[in-house]
Parts: C-alpha cells; structure tokens; sequence
C-alpha cells in the first residue's frame, strides 16, 4: 500500500488512531507493518505490500480462499477430471469449464494463459448485450474520472476488472479493496503482470466497515459490488460517512415483475440492491443525494454449469432469462451537509 494512506486511515472497530510500526518500506510504499489502535487496541498489518484491516470476527472470513480450496481439492481427488480441465483443447471446453482453467491458470501465475481462457469463457457465459453494457458502464465512469482528484477507492474490487481500466486510463492513484487478501494477492501478481501496478494501492477490509476516517475518499467506485456484500445493514450509512465527495456504482436491475428472478433475489436477501426504486430509496436513507445515470437495457441469461466440473456454477443471478436495466449509481452528500455521523454496527 502506498504510504499516503497512512493519513487517510484509522481502526474499523471503534475510529481510534492508529499506531504504525512499518518494518518494510521502499520510497512510496509500505511493504510490512504492524499496526495497533491505540484506543481499542485492535491489531492490523501490512503484509507484501497489503493492507489488512479486517477486524477480528471477519479476519478467517474469506470467500475467495474458500472458493479456491474447494477447486484444489475437487482437482487434487480426482486427477483426470483436472487431466480433462487442463488438456482438453480450449475451445473444446464448454465456458464454465473455460473459466475454471482460467482461475487455475491464475493461481499457478499464468496470467497470459488465464486472460486467454477468460476471454473465450465470457463469451459462451454472457450475452453480447450484457458484456457491451457492463463495457459501456465502465467507460463512462473512465470518462466521469478523467480530471485527478486525489485517489480512487474502489470497493469490492473482486478480480479488478475496473480497477485495471482505471489504472490504465487515467492518471491518479488507485485503491483496489476487498474483504479477501487471498483474491488481492492474485490481483497483485496480476497487475504486476499488466505493467499496472504502480498506480495501484490494496485494502483487505469488509465494506461495512471500513478503516477510512470520516470525509476523507473523494472518489469510491465499485463495479457490480454492492449486492454481493452479505448482510448489507448500514453499509450505505458507513460509506457515507467516509465519502466527501462522489460514489460511482455500476449497477444493474432486475424488473420487478420478474417473479422468477424475484424468488431467487429475496431468497438470497439480495433485494435491496437490484431493484431500481429500493436502491435509490435505501441511498436517500442513508443521507445521499442520488441518481440514476447513462442507463443501458440488455439481455441476461443464467450462465452454465461445468461439465468436467459437473454441475459447478459461475453465477447464481439470474435464475432466468431477463432483461437487465444497467446504469451507474451517482451519489453524493447533499450539499453543504458534512456530518459524516459512524453508523451504529450491527453483526
């Protein structure tokens, strides 16, 4: 993480200052720290160059390295379906397979072969129309981002994808967060890889709960990020209190008088943030000035399951074809409000 964070920072569990301890660091980065709050006494690190302020209850807590324990070991028992995985010729596979042996390719540090499976799995996964409208999506918020204005933080940065174009496009630093070190490391190595990685800070913290002090991001992004953030509850409060400035979300919704998809959404508690009219509501709620921008209608399907991996899904939405609404989220604090009230936990 770049060492200008150091400022912009403070403990997640209770907003006390931080003591730092930086054991290793070059010119602009802090590469290894110990750190301490010292009103709670709560303990974070820097660990190769990642900044880990997951607290406690969260800390063991990590999808990504579940989901990729679970591939291993599928693959370590049984050696010919990894055989079939990785041999196979590429375009054999059918796209869920595809994307697998891209994330296997990317564990292993392949990242050439990775981006080469990945771009043939999108292709069988999604409709053109729902990848020509996340493309669009992602362009504009380029285009909203083009004049600097301190860094970018970008929540839920999952496998970077927007984080990459940021960092590529425009000329201001960049920090790539998530509640998963294991997926941030990868996504290190990998934009390492793309020459990228220089403009590029990285966060493992959980969104409802972040280690930024009130009022000091300017720019938050995310893309598809906040309906997969489990148990939203004040998530919206929190961000605003660390937000002085704009929130760019790339989103998408479902219709509501799509009771298919309807069903899977509520049984997922994924309800609040995929449906147009709930979004904007639980925004203005939480103290936003929001609105609804550079909208997009475009077909989605659900994706398919693995062969080789038989029956291993990629997305769980949508249960059924739809046609999606895509758009960007554009919220800012009313004007001449700057309270930034901390949110109340709750676990």
């Amino acid at each position: 993480m770049h060492t200008y964070l150091i400022e912009m920072l403070e403990c997640p569990a209770c907003h006390g200052d931080l003591d730092w301890r930086l054991t290793e660091r070059d010119d602009r980065r802090v590469l290894a720290a110990d750190i301490r709050c010292r009103a709670c006494g709560t303990v974070y690190a820097v660990r190769e160059g990642i900044g880990l302020f997951l607290t406690p209850e969260l800390s063991g807590d990590d999808p990504w390295q579940q989901a990729d324990s679970r591939l291993a070991r599928f693959l370590r028992e049984h050696p010919d379906a990894e055989w079939r995985l990785m041999q196979t010729p590429l375009d054999t596979l059918n796209p869920a397979d595809q994307l697998f042996r891209a994330l296997v390719w990317e564990e292993r540090g392949h990242f050439a072969e990775a981006q080469a499976a990945e771009d043939r799995a999108n292709v069988g996964l999604y409709t053109p129309e729902y990848l020509a409208c996340l493309k669009s999506e992602c362009e504009y918020v380029i285009e909203q981002l083009s004049t600097p204005d301190g860094p970018i933080v970008d929540l839920a940065s999952g496998r970077g994808y927007l984080v990459k174009q940021l960092a590529r496009q425009l000329q201001r630093s960049i920090v790539a967060s998530d509640v998963s070190p294991r997926i941030l490391r990868r996504d290190r190595d990998r934009l390492e890889f793309d020459g990228v990685y220089d403009a590029v800070s990285l966060l493992a913290f959980d969104a409802r709960r972040t280690p930024f002090k009130s009022g000091s991001v300017k720019t938050l992004t995310t893309n598809l990020g906040l309906p997969n953030i489990r148990e939203p509850g004040h998530l919206l409060a929190e961000l605003r209190r660390i937000v002085d400035g704009t929130f760019l979300a790339i989103s998408h919704f479902y219709p509501e008088n799509d009771e298919v998809n309807a069903r899977k959404i509520r049984e997922m508690g994924m309800e609040t943030l995929l449906y147009r009219r709930a979004a904007l509501q639980s925004f203005v709620e939480a103290g936003w000035q929001a609105n609804v921008a550079h909208t997009r209608l475009g077909k989605a399907r659900p994706t398919p399951a693995g062969a080789v991996l038989e029956g291993a899904t990629i997305d769980t939405l949508p249960a059924a074809e739809t046609t999606l609404e895509w758009c960007v989220l554009e919220a800012t604090p009313p004007a001449g409000r700057s309270d930034h009230k901390t949110p109340v936990w709750v676990s």
